[in-house]
């Protein structure tokens, strides 16, 4: 594991240590489930996001390419579904001389999108960018009640959905057994406002809200 910075406060260095190890259990899980079972689950998530009421009222809609060796949630059919219902469809792609932020691509044909030394597939550089999106669907690993998220630790889109949100709607997708009791929320982390998995649709919760539920 690598040190943390020496201006991470202790809190936030232990809380890091703590994500990381969760990280790795939720990677772990993921990889386990076959990929028939997710694409069932893919299949309902996509159908879920699809009844949002958020979807129906976008003309500009942030989706993302599957790592498919990660397991991740398949929205092919999603791209598909907002194209016939002729919405722009846009995908990230990462500027690193943009300190780690992210654009979004608009992209016609999910064969535009190639692997462009990042780890995953991402629109051609000469793709039409986004400057205000309706929808952004946010991928993870781990979502809690509250809408915070654990990521692959690279922290792109917690440096670039501030740009969009609001007014963008943030959505996060996973399958229903990534969701978390908690997940510890560090400096810079940037929460999702509503969350959807292939069980249930549900706005993210405010900690006071959590502390009435509790009472």
């Amino acid at each position: 594991m690598h040190d943390e910075p020496a201006d991470v406060p202790p809190d936030d260095a232990l809380r890091q240590r703590a994500k990381a190890v969760m990280r790795r259990r939720a990677r772990a899980v993921r990889t386990s489930v076959p990929s028939a079972a997710l694409a069932v689950r893919s299949a309902r998530i996509v159908a879920r996001v699809l009844e949002h009421p958020a979807i129906a009222t976008a003309s500009r809609v942030a989706s993302f390419s599957a790592i498919r060796d990660k397991h991740e949630v398949d929205l092919a059919a999603l791209h598909a579904a907002l194209r016939a219902q002729r919405k722009q469809v846009y995908y990230p792609a990462i500027e690193p001389q943009d300190g780690g932020r992210m654009r979004f691509g608009l992209v016609v044909d999910l064969a535009e999108l190639c692997e462009r030394g990042h780890g995953f597939a991402e629109p051609s550089p000469d793709a039409p960018r986004a400057t205000a999106l309706d929808v952004i669907v946010v991928p993870g690993l781990l979502f809690d009640a509250r809408g915070h998220r654990i990521g692959y630790g690279a922290g792109y889109y917690d440096r670039t959905l501030p740009a969009f949100c609001p007014p963008a709607l943030s959505l996060g997708v996973a399958f229903d057994f990534q969701l978390a009791s908690e997940i510890p929320n560090t400096q810079g982390d940037v929460a999702v406002a509503v969350i959807v998995t292939d069980a249930r649709s549900f706005a993210a919760a405010h900690d006071d809200e959590l502390a009435q539920r509790e009472t």
